[in-house]
């Protein structure tokens, strides 16, 4: 038969793509659910195990350290298992560490969940992007990764609104053992109805030569100056936000400005609505102007470094409730910010690495994540709880991201530009 007889594939997008993309979403909807349980569950935990605060701290160490050290072999796997595969093996994993969590009679077992959870968590995200890309033509790659985030920052919602009341409704056990069933459910999803790629739009075949092909996705990936561009922004945005939803924000806000624990997590949930708003801007300013990226990207960090500043700076006893409001809608926009990391990974590198080039980028927020939770909970043990100085240790990663983003920008663009010039040339000599 000839290649004329046969039938046009679909065009990407519609309804099936968003059904499709939807589960996977959903799967990742889940994961930051149980990600970010620990935000709201801090002080609960520090007195279920009877730990300090660096002790306490280590619970989300170990689980981002788990996170960031399999962005890359997640990566890999996406680009050769493919999405199904992996977000099955990932809900698997973060559902069984979730219900470990719940029924953990120690502290070290605790940590073994949370270190299991962590390990499915990373199998999620990146799967989505990838699941995006093969469902939804490329221009829309900005606005599906700020809507992917979006959902994420959802689940993040249902924690602090959810598992915080549910904690101090019915108990540690069946709160952390209840909200376990979600990630059955987006199991059975997954297997039922999600598909790696629509009919006609199959992958070229790869050819995987074991550590060899390893080396080399990693390499090539790594060589795009526009890769290592998106680490940086997703390092430098990311993590202020990280640190206090995820574990520092409740105990900030509760032990050091003296708010009741049900206003500090209606000043969380702020948080999270911001972010959601911000991202859908974002995402919108960002498909429409591709030279906005950058001045989004840097724009966010000034204004997080500027009112972090002021708050742990702040004469008085507690910070005035307008700049502790002010805080938390301007922290909103780091993670719609660090989403723009992927902007500049995806277009520097061609389909068969896109989830490799992923993974390096969404490990440097989760470093910069680590490094911070880390040095806060030292800082609050050395210094008898003072906050102003544990909390300053963000402007130091901060600065470090900034200084590595201005180097490579322009050695980024340059690649870009050639990158689109060298597929305008190959589109134009392609037999019709």
């Amino acid at each position: 038969m000839s290649s004329a007889a046969l039938p046009a594939p679909r065009p990407l997008g519609g309804r099936r793509a968003a059904f499709v993309w939807s589960i996977g979403v959903g799967v990742y909807f889940v994961a930051v659910i149980f990600r970010t349980s620990l935000g709201v569950a801090g002080l609960d935990a520090a007195e279920r195990f009877h730990v300090n605060a660096s002790a306490l701290s280590t619970f989300s160490i170990l689980q981002l350290l788990v996170y960031a050290g399999m962005q890359i072999p997640v990566g890999l796997m996406v680009d050769r298992l493919g999405t199904k595969k992996v977000l099955v093996l990932g809900t698997v994993l973060f559902t069984v560490g979730q219900l470990g969590f719940a029924l953990s009679p120690s502290y070290a077992t605790a940590l073994g969940s949370r270190a299991l959870l962590g390990c499915g968590d990373a199998m999620t995200f990146i799967s989505v992007l990838r699941l995006g890309s093969r469902w939804f033509p490329a221009k829309h790659g900005p606005m599906i990764g700020q809507v992917a985030a979006l959902f994420g920052m959802a689940g993040n919602l249902v924690s602090t609104i959810v598992i915080a009341r549910s904690l101090h409704g019915i108990g540690w056990t069946q709160t952390f053992a209840g909200s376990s069933l979600a990630g059955v459910v987006v199991l059975v999803l997954v297997l039922l109805f999600l598909r790696d790629h629509p009919e006609g739009h199959e992958p070229p075949p790869a050819h995987h030569a074991g550590a060899a092909f390893v080396r080399r996705q990693i390499a090539e990936s790594w060589r795009e100056p526009g890769t290592r561009l998106g680490m940086w922004v997703h390092f430098t945005t990311q993590f202020p936000a990280m640190v206090f939803l995820l574990l520092w924000g409740m105990p900030f806000l509760v032990e050091a400005q003296g708010l009741s624990r049900g206003t500090a997590g209606e000043l969380l949930t702020l948080v999270v609505l911001s972010n959601m708003v911000v991202g859908l801007v974002y995402g919108q300013v960002i498909a429409r102007h591709h030279a906005a990226r950058l001045p989004l990207a840097l724009g966010t960090v000034g204004a997080t470094a500027l009112i972090w500043a002021a708050t742990v700076a702040y004469p008085g006893a507690h910070a005035p409730m307008w700049l502790l409001i002010t805080l938390c809608l301007v922290l909103g926009a780091c993670g719609p910010a660090s989403m723009i990391g992927f902007d500049f990974s995806r277009p520097a590198n061609p389909p068969e690495r896109q989830g490799t080039a992923s993974g390096i980028t969404n490990m440097g927020g989760f470093i910069a994540s680590m490094t911070t939770l880390l040095a806060v909970g030292v800082l609050l043990d050395a210094t008898g709880d003072n906050y102003r100085i544990a909390f300053s240790s963000v402007f130091f990663l901060e600065a470090l991201g900034l200084v590595q983003i201005l180097r490579l920008r322009a050695r980024a663009q340059r690649r870009e530009r050639d990158h689109l010039v060298a597929s305008r040339v190959e589109a134009v000599h392609v037999p019709v």
